[in-house]
């Protein structure tokens, strides 16, 4: 019961911040931004999801979701305390810690971080979940999952399937966000991956200290990187940090397939010319396929190769309806044609996949989910750059990122072995497939599926020709059948001839008018 009175009241809530801000009149990206921010941390992650879903949402209203505020009002301290002592089963939290300072670092919708002192004196941070946040969370999308269907959002927001996709991936995301193991185990992965790059690190974790709910982390004492005047007094190069920082990133997009998935400047700090990594409870993954299928397509755009980069799109993606080839090889063609004209040096990276992305969506093609988070990420990261090095490209870093792998020769042998030996396989099994085709042939039972792109139109206008002549011929078979009738002393009389022949003249004079005004509108 309780439960129940606290879900309508939610719903009330709800339809009065929809009320507020004039849903009725339609949505607009910055109003679907206040409507997510007066709903609170539910709808704050679920708009923060969509600002990544530029293969379901238009770019403006993802640039408008991307600025939702992370920050949230913090929690009192004695709320805290409770948590702390809750989650490690003990009455006093200095059981644990030295001591906590109350002031609190930052405050976000899932979590809020404290500074703290070990019983050792060795100084962390710690991470604390908000108490209740999941269940609030839960609460919410199971009302927007039974309202999915009553939501109507501007038409170019897509459907309620489109938003059904994006709610289900929010509510999967904010669930690991809100597992603290699953972050410190990402945490533990990029550490790993990086461990020979001296110019890079992230806080070390304390595991006998953290849970699902609290993490416990090194204290990173540093200069956030959009800083410029506290990295300029300690004399930091900007062009050195950026180009380390866009070799990192395409070191993790390109080479480990896991990267930051919001590498905004408050999640990037310079300690000791060290570039260190923060709040890495969303990171992207991309399989092995997806990263070569990515290297493919960049290089597809340099060399201007529209039918390449055709087939990678339709190997990667997942086709939601009918695609017009055709019409998809020249939307891509004007594409790469625009970014032809231009110096490598002068292509936004980000900004091309997000165009590539809405283009290949307004084709039916959905892209993988981690795609949409590196096109997001990429713009993000891009834009430090440039605050950082202007004149520093994100895409020849790529490049030259690419151009100094070394070759693994035995791989590209045992590849090509590989190759070779298949297709010798499939060369051999010929003959007897051609005699099979024979035999069904000879038979009678051999079929042929053809898909003859672009042949709608002719197949439309051959349907109405044929459509024409059955007409026309249903006019002659009534007009020589009711002919007869009247020949007949048939019952029945209407204009002093039979009853069905006159209503078959009638009908066929109905019919032939149609026709001859058909035809004669089209000619026009």
């Amino acid at each position: 019961m309780h439960r129940e009175k606290h879900r309508d009241s939610r719903i009330l809530e709800m339809i009065g911040v929809l009320r507020k801000n004039d849903i009725a009149h339609g949505i607009t990206p910055k109003k679907l931004r206040r409507i997510c921010e007066d709903l609170g941390p539910t709808f704050v992650k679920l708009g923060q999801m969509m600002s990544m879903r530029a293969d379901l949402l238009p770019s403006a209203y993802c640039d408008e979701l991307a600025k939702l505020r992370t920050h949230a009002m913090p929690l009192p301290f004695s709320v805290v305390k409770q948590v702390i002592n809750e989650e490690y089963g003990i009455r006093d939290y200095h059981t644990v810690f030295e001591s906590i300072d109350e002031t609190v670092l930052g405050s976000a919708s899932i979590a809020q971080v404290y500074r703290a002192v070990l019983k050792d004196g060795k100084p962390v941070v710690i991470k604390i979940q908000r108490p209740g946040i999941k269940e609030t969370m839960g609460r919410d999308v199971a009302i927007l999952r039974k309202a999915i269907s009553l939501i109507k959002l501007a038409p170019a927001l897509g459907d309620p399937l489109d938003f059904k996709v994006i709610l289900e991936e929010m509510w999967l995301t904010a669930q690991q966000e809100m597992d603290f193991l699953i972050e410190e185990s990402h945490l533990e992965e990029f550490a790993r991956l990086n461990s020979e790059l001296v110019y890079i690190g992230v806080p070390a974790v304390e595991k006998h200290l953290t849970t699902s709910k609290i993490l416990v982390m090194e204290y990173i004492e540093g200069i956030y990187i959009d800083n410029k005047e506290k990295l300029t007094e300690q004399g930091y190069d900007f062009r050195d940090i950026a180009e380390k920082l866009a070799e990192n990133y395409s070191k993790q997009v390109l080479d480990d397939g896991f990267f930051h998935a919001d590498p905004h400047p408050g999640n990037i700090v310079i300690r000791g010319g060290k570039i260190m990594w923060f709040d890495l409870g969303m990171m992207g993954r991309l399989s092995q396929h997806d990263r070569e299928m990515f290297v493919s397509a960049i290089k597809a755009v340099i060399r201007n190769d529209v039918l390449e980069l055709k087939n990678i799109m339709l190997s990667l993606g997942v086709i939601r309806g009918k695609i017009n080839h055709s019409a998809l090889y020249s939307d891509i063609d004007l594409m790469l044609t625009k970014y032809a004209k231009a110096e490598l040096s002068t292509i936004n990276l980000g900004v091309f996949l997000t165009e590539l992305i809405d283009l290949v969506n307004h084709h039916h093609i959905g892209l993988p989910y981690g795609f949409s988070m590196l096109g997001r990420g990429i713009m993000t990261i891009e834009g430090v750059l440039a605050e950082l090095a202007p004149s520093l490209n994100f895409i020849e870093i790529i490049a030259l990122h690419l151009s100094g792998k070394e070759i693994d020769i035995q791989k590209e042998l045992r590849e090509i072995g590989l190759t070779a030996f298949s297709s010798l396989k499939k060369g051999v099994k010929i003959p007897s497939y051609l005699s099979d085709v024979l035999k069904m042939t000879v038979k009678g039972q051999t079929k042929v599926n053809l898909e003859l792109t672009g042949s709608e139109e002719p197949l439309r206008k051959l349907d109405s020709m044929m459509n024409k002549l059955i007409t026309a011929v249903i006019c002659a078979g009534l007009l020589v059948g009711s002919s007869l009738i009247c020949t007949t002393d048939m019952a029945g009389k209407l204009f002093g001839i039979p009853a069905l022949g006159a209503v078959g003249f009638i009908v066929s004079l109905i019919l032939g008018l149609i026709l001859m005004i058909d035809i004669f509108r089209k000619r026009k």
